[in-house]
């Protein structure tokens, strides 16, 4: 089921640009799901919203959305979920945020690193030098909201969502630690009832 709410997100019009529940969920994917889902079953609910996407735009609009420079969007989402697995749901709230944000910060430096380098639009601005670079990932290419608002709403919609899937989980879901103290606690009840008789 939150597979499928976090596909129905990305529908066009829907959020902001760039306003996506994306980078918390290759990150907590990568915290929380077993290890024989946390790979593939992020990835293909990405893949599967990007082709309905892609085909909406298609026949809707007469776009061809899918551009192959956006495989590199991939690549991140997999770095994403790999730091999530250095994480563990022991930890506590704000260092999971801190790891969703900083997952969010790297997914657009490098997309717009490579969007940059690959200069689709063909944007004179785009030089390949650092002033261009920097124009990249401020101002962008014309005809679009500057970069720095698509930088804004990555940080804002990564350490929301993934602090809203980190609090849930730790609502929902006794930590190790918890199960641990939980018999401890039960023991010293124990003993201090034998002590009594």
């Amino acid at each position: 089921m939150l597979m499928a709410l976090f596909a129905l997100t990305r529908w066009p019009g829907l959020m902001p640009l760039n306003f996506s529940a994306a980078y918390a969920l290759a990150f907590c994917a990568g915290v929380y799901f077993p290890r024989r889902v946390h790979w593939w079953l992020p990835l293909m609910t990405l893949a599967i919203s990007d082709f309905a996407l892609n085909l909406y735009y298609r026949f809707g609009l007469g776009i061809d959305a899918f551009q192959p420079y956006q495989l590199i969007n991939y690549v991140v989402y997999v770095a994403i979920i790999w730091l999530g697995t250095k994480f563990n749901a022991c930890d506590s709230w704000f260092r999971l945020v801190s790891g969703g944000i900083f997952g969010a910060i790297m997914f657009y430096l490098v997309t717009n690193t490579a969007a940059w380098f690959f200069n689709p639009f063909n944007n004179p601005e785009y030089t390949k030098n650092l002033s261009g670079w920097i124009i990249a990932l401020t101002k962008g290419t014309a005809g679009w909201p500057e970069a720095w608002t698509f930088f804004r709403n990555t940080l804002l919609s990564g350490g929301l969502f993934t602090g809203l899937f980190a609090g849930v989980m730790k609502l929902v879901v006794p930590s190790d630690r918890d199960e641990r103290e939980e018999p401890a606690a039960e023991q010293e009840d124990a003993a201090a009832e034998e002590s009594k008789a």
